[in-house]
């Protein structure tokens, strides 16, 4: 029986890093999760701090959203150049054509992988920066006691207010 049980551990720690790093975020998932934060540093001001406990969990968490935005935009140009009707909803023009550089519309796919993901990206920052001038207004308005109160009471409750927000309008 422990033998079963070590065994059956041996393999489960053996899977476990090939699952981990099945698809991990890239070098550019990175560097586009450290400039959404730095934008949002620039854009929220004091309550990017209020939000962030600091730069390096913000680049984690928009590391994770750059990651999925690309993985999402990947999906969408997929279909979109598989998509027979493209060129009719698009003024006759093919995907490499519309999304494509030069005559013969090199990097289309990746260009609009590009897009959809700065799209995303951007709407998300929009929708942070949103709900961050929201929550400290109504902390302004109810005190801090309270609003850390309504948040959970501890000093996250900035950030746990803003990510509510940020759930909400997506």
């Amino acid at each position: 029986m422990k033998l079963r049980a070590l065994i059956g551990a041996v393999a489960v720690a053996a899977l476990l890093p090939v699952a981990a790093h099945a698809n991990p975020a890239t070098a550019s998932d990175k560097a586009n999760g450290a400039r959404a934060c730095k934008a949002l540093q620039v854009s929220m001001g004091a309550t990017f701090a209020s939000t962030y406990a600091n730069f390096g969990k913000c680049v984690s968490a928009w590391t994770r959203a750059a990651h999925q935005n690309r993985h999402e935009a990947q999906t969408a140009c997929a279909a979109e150049k598989a998509d027979a009707g493209f060129a009719a909803a698009h003024d006759g023009k093919t995907f490499d054509q519309y999304y494509g550089v030069g005559k013969q519309g090199r990097n289309a796919l990746q260009r609009c992988i590009q897009l959809k993901a700065q799209k995303a990206t951007s709407a998300e920052q929009r929708s942070t920066v949103k709900a961050g001038k929201t929550c400290k207004a109504e902390r302004a308005s109810m005190g801090a006691a309270d609003f850390k109160t309504k948040y959970g009471g501890k000093a996250n409750a900035f950030a746990k207010c803003v990510t509510a927000l940020v759930k909400q309008s997506s």
